[in-house]
């Protein structure tokens, strides 16, 4: 269950996204009301207003946009047949980071592009981490063979993208 003060911060949070100011008589806590139906309500639609799509979702809309195949994309990324089923059969699967970064390359994204599918799984690239720099700047010179990638990660004693398993 949710203290107290963190409730107020989200009420708070909640009220400066959606600038309304609804609330229903129930408790009191420190001078603001709450109910259960207020807090599952105002949580239900912040999701709702929030939401991304999903990495599958993702994935599968850039692929579509590139006019690509499943078995180009999961092939170029390195990723065997059964996994990629994985992937598209379970609207729910969170792959690793690597794993969404091959398909990435594969799929020849930009940053802008690569960032998102990312995001959609949870990561990001980070300006701190050598791993995720080199990863940036094949992306930025249009290194998208994963092999040549790996190549750029070895230089720095980094682990290869190849072989990527969940």
């Amino acid at each position: 269950m949710l203290d107290k003060k963190l409730l107020i911060e989200l009420q708070v949070y909640v009220e400066a996204h959606l600038n309304i100011l609804v609330f229903t008589t129930e408790s009191h806590i420190e001078g603001i009301i709450f109910s259960e139906d207020l807090q599952n309500s105002e949580i239900e639609d912040f999701i709702k207003i929030k939401r991304k799509p999903t990495f599958n979702q993702t994935l599968f809309t850039l692929i579509d946009k590139k006019g690509a195949s499943d078995s180009e994309i999961y092939k170029k990324a390195g990723i065997d047949r059964r996994h990629f089923s994985k992937i598209r059969s379970n609207p729910e699967y969170r792959p690793r980071k690597n794993t969404t970064i091959a398909l990435a390359l594969a799929l020849e994204l930009n940053k802008k592009e690569t960032d998102k599918l990312l995001s959609s799984a949870g990561f990001s690239l980070s300006d701190s981490e050598t791993f995720d720099l080199v990863i940036q700047f094949c992306i930025e010179k249009k290194i998208f063979d994963i092999h040549s990638v790996n190549q750029a990660l070895d230089y720095f004693s980094l682990k290869p993208l190849s072989g990527v398993a969940d």
